[in-house]
């Protein structure tokens, strides 16, 4: 090959590189990110936010981006863990002055989980955009279903800025039975659902799931170049308790352990990445959990030596039962009690009926069995509210 091959070579591979090449998929951009899709509908607008410390443009907090951009947010909502995200899980969020913007911000997790008219009084526009998992039982779907109730019923427009759904790939799991609806399962979608948040919002919409449903006004901005299989690795932390991507991809499996006598981490440097107990050994990994005032003030088997399984570098994903079933053999077996709060695993799995079926010595095969007629039905009715591939 001469110079001149070789320059000519060199120009191609730069050309190459300098472009997408036909079929590779763009990178992934969430609503927040696409200003002109949204900022024209809210100026001239009062705005809430519903946002935590997930909601960033970039490197900027949503709530900064848009006062810069000379919006009038007139007050934060926060959810669950805060608006800042510092807050434990469960752990009251109550009304506060943030001090970077002088906004006040309303808890909507503690006594209130549905804005009152009078918080909502001088809104005229709410805009939720917050990174969800994609558990039935991750609270902020909870938050999101009882705003857009209160927008529908005060006459306010609802704007949701979606973002990927990190276990997106996966619907698994029992659908919602409503006898055993709570604010960790409020609607009638599998433990694994599959969707975003937008999505959701439009079918929560669109099924009725919401008082004067028909009467919202409802935008959901969409991402741009994101299908629902494609793996996606958060930013920001999500929660206290979820720290990472490995973190993110257990908890569908690890937080049915939260209604057992098993630790998952809580208290930790690794919370939902490990489990274990002290009296019935289900593994050789030794951890202890201690007290983490941020994110675990008083964890399960705080200060006790703990064994079980280390799982920070499983390829487990979506809905794995085997655990459930292999730990609940072994506590059987030490005469130990398993199930430590029954109903609260019920309010979990939306249903009594894998508690039912765990107890009775039913296999994961028979269990999931027992779950694809509901999945069949869900993913026909989920069908015309989504937007990705």
């Amino acid at each position: 090959m001469n110079l001149w091959q070789r320059l000519t070579l060199i120009i191609c591979l730069l050309s190459l590189s300098a472009f997408a090449l036909p079929g590779k998929a763009q990178a992934t951009t969430v609503a927040a990110e696409q200003a002109s899709e949204y900022l024209p509908s809210l100026r001239g607008q009062r705005v809430a936010l519903v946002v935590n410390q997930t909601s960033r443009v970039g490197e900027q907090h949503l709530v900064d981006y848009l006062l810069a951009e000379g919006i009038e947010v007139v007050k934060v909502l926060a959810p669950e863990h805060g608006f800042r995200g510092d807050a434990g899980a469960g752990e009251t969020i109550t009304d506060a002055i943030d001090p970077r913007t002088g906004l006040p911000i309303l808890s909507i997790y503690g006594k209130t989980k549905k804005p009152s008219p009078a918080m909502l009084a001088d809104v005229d526009t709410i805009v939720f955009d917050i990174q969800d998992v994609g558990a039935r039982f991750y609270t902020y779907i909870s938050t999101m279903h009882y705003v857009m109730e209160a927008a529908a019923e005060q006459g306010i427009a609802m704007m949701v800025l979606d973002r990927p759904n990190p276990n997106g790939a996966f619907v698994d799991g029992p659908v919602l039975d409503s006898a055993f609806q709570s604010f960790v399962g409020m609607h009638e979608i599998p433990l694994l659902h599959g969707m975003t948040v937008g999505e959701l919002a439009l079918m929560i919409k669109g099924e009725g799931w919401i008082q004067q449903a028909q009467d919202l006004s409802l935008t959901v901005i969409p991402v741009a170049d994101y299908a629902r299989t494609e793996a996606y690795s958060l930013p920001v932390a999500p929660s206290p308790n979820l720290p990472d991507d490995q973190a993110i991809q257990l908890y569908p499996s690890l937080c049915l352990f939260e209604a057992t006598a098993v630790s998952i981490g809580r208290g930790t440097d690794f919370p939902f990445q490990v489990m274990g107990h002290d009296e019935v050994h289900l593994g050789d990994f030794k951890f202890s959990p201690r007290s983490m005032p941020k994110s675990a003030p008083s964890p399960k088997l705080e200060g006790q030596i703990v064994y079980g399984k280390d799982l920070r570098d499983s390829d487990l994903q979506g809905l794995d039962l085997s655990l459930l079933i292999s730990a609940h053999q072994a506590f059987t077996k030490a005469g130990v009690t398993f199930f430590t709060a029954p109903d609260f695993m019920d309010k979990l799995s939306g249903t009594d009926a894998l508690r039912k079926a765990i107890e009775a010595g039913q296999s994961e095969a028979e269990i999931r069995a027992s779950w694809q007629a509901d999945l069949a039905r869900f993913k026909a009715r989920r069908q015309p509210y989504l937007l990705y591939p």
